[in-house]
């Protein structure tokens, strides 16, 4: 009897870590007539509502490593939404179109605005998501959309930005930012110049803005992507993975999402 038991407790343990399952799906949304497509992750065994995370991904456009990101949020007790800046799925496979994609955004921050909003407005429809408590996160281009949707003041708690671009057209202006900022840079990345940072940092003074500079030393663009070296290497771009300042900058978002949503 006693060894019946305790396999009927391991099965039990066994049958309910297999339903705490992560559950990830494609989605559809619109912008105006522009068709988007995401993937939406969640813990399904989690009852109650939770914060919601955007994840704005590179250049390359909505590809699994935006989704991975999606996921590995979904296993920390968030409902994550990958979301498609560029429109129906759209994705590079060289830099060129990659170049090309993200500059035309970068040239129309309204449609960007735009874009983000309805992903914004997507997630906080999602019968698991508390409405009011929701962050983006964003790497390279992804990185530099989140920072100028906090510029813009979409009502954010907070944004993280990996290897993104720091420069812009339309600074911070005092009282408008709402979002908490964090940054991670690479000291190595060839596309942030220093120039760049001291002109990012006396912006976000000046503006009153709550963030957080973290540069990584001898840290190149592209190091929280472990085929940044693969790209790289395919393309002859300054692009490396650096697991150390992958870990330490994922570790440091978790702690800022359990201040911002404390």
């Amino acid at each position: 009897m006693k060894y019946f038991t305790i396999i009927l407790l391991v099965m039990l343990v066994v049958l309910s870590s297999a339903q705490a399952a992560v559950v990830g799906k494609d989605v559809e949304y619109r912008d105006g007539d522009t068709l988007l497509k995401g993937f939406l992750a969640y813990d399904d065994s989690v009852s109650n509502k939770r914060p919601g995370i955007l994840v704005v991904h590179e250049w390359w456009g909505h590809n699994e490593y935006a989704r991975n990101r999606a996921r590995m949020l979904a296993r920390l007790g968030y409902t994550a939404l990958a979301v498609d800046m560029y429109g129906d799925g759209k994705r590079a496979d060289h830099p060129d179109d990659a170049g090309k994609f993200a500059g035309e955004l970068r040239e129309n921050m309204d449609l960007a605005e735009s874009r983000f909003r309805a992903a914004l407005l997507l997630l906080q429809e999602q019968d698991s998501v508390d409405p009011d408590r929701i962050a983006a996160i964003g790497y390279c281009f992804g990185g530099g959309v989140v920072l100028e949707m906090a510029r813009r003041g979409v009502e954010l708690d907070g944004v993280a930005s990996y290897h993104g671009s720091l420069g812009t057209s339309s600074p911070a202006e005092r009282g408008k930012v709402v979002a908490r900022v964090l940054v991670f840079n690479g000291a190595d990345d060839p596309f942030v110049s220093g120039e760049q940072i001291v002109a990012f940092r006396k912006e976000m003074d000046e503006a009153g803005v709550d963030y957080r500079f973290v540069s990584y030393p001898g840290v190149k663009h592209s190091f929280t992507n472990p085929d940044a070296d693969v790209y790289g290497k395919k393309f002859d771009l300054p692009l490396e993975y650096n697991a150390d300042a992958d870990r330490a900058s994922w570790s440091e978002t978790q702690e800022f999402f359990r201040e911002i949503f404390r």
